[in-house]
């Protein structure tokens, strides 16, 4: 078989697979995802019962998940310095999360150590699309961090954080029927603020 002939038959698998997408998920998605299954993989990395990570998710190094958790594509997930991610938790889209930096490495001309230190998501969390989480911080249970985020410091569970770096502006609040209220802060005026 020559190259042309390859070329051909993967465009018809590629084909093939596209049809099955759209006709099961009613989507189109890249190649390598019609191709592998996002379950298996979660179950080849040990992560939880019913998890899903997409094949162009990155993972590095000790990296925990637990189970129902859906893990978006084009993801990072950093475990050099050990990630711990809950039970039933929604990792959007373009999340990156890690758990060690360079930065005192490469300002000292590598005589810095490169520093690690451990991140945890807690349990039925949702982190936004595009949202960066740095090494070291822990984000309480039912806690929601908002798209485009830069979360630099630990987040209280039942909080709704956004923003860069993200603060805390309000709270999450589940009755015993698991009916869900977003409680906003009051927003202070300029003059009401505290220096």
């Amino acid at each position: 078989m020559d190259i042309e002939q390859l070329r051909q038959l993967l465009r018809e698998l590629g084909s093939h697979l596209d049809s099955l997408q759209k006709e099961k998920w009613n989507r189109s998605l890249p190649f390598e995802e019609g191709l592998f299954d996002r379950w298996e993989r979660a179950k080849s990395l040990k992560f939880g019962e019913n998890t899903s990570i997409y094949q162009n998710s990155l993972i590095f190094g000790d990296v925990k998940v637990g189970k129902d958790t859906w893990i978006g594509p084009f993801t990072i997930l950093d475990g050099s310095g050990g990630l711990l991610i809950g039970d039933n938790c929604s990792i959007s889209s373009g999340v990156q999360i890690y758990t060690h930096d360079t930065v005192d490495k490469r300002i000292s001309n590598g005589k810095a150590p490169i520093i690690r230190a451990q991140t945890k998501i807690g349990n039925s969390c949702y982190i936004g699309p595009m949202t960066v989480i740095g090494k070291g911080v822990t984000i309480g249970n039912n806690s929601i961090v908002g798209t485009h985020s830069f979360v630099n410091k630990d987040i209280p569970a039942y909080s709704i954080a956004v923003g860069t770096p993200a603060r805390v502006i309000g709270k999450v609040e589940i009755d015993g029927e698991g009916n869900v209220k977003h409680v906003y802060f009051e927003k202070k005026t300029k003059n009401e603020r505290e220096d």
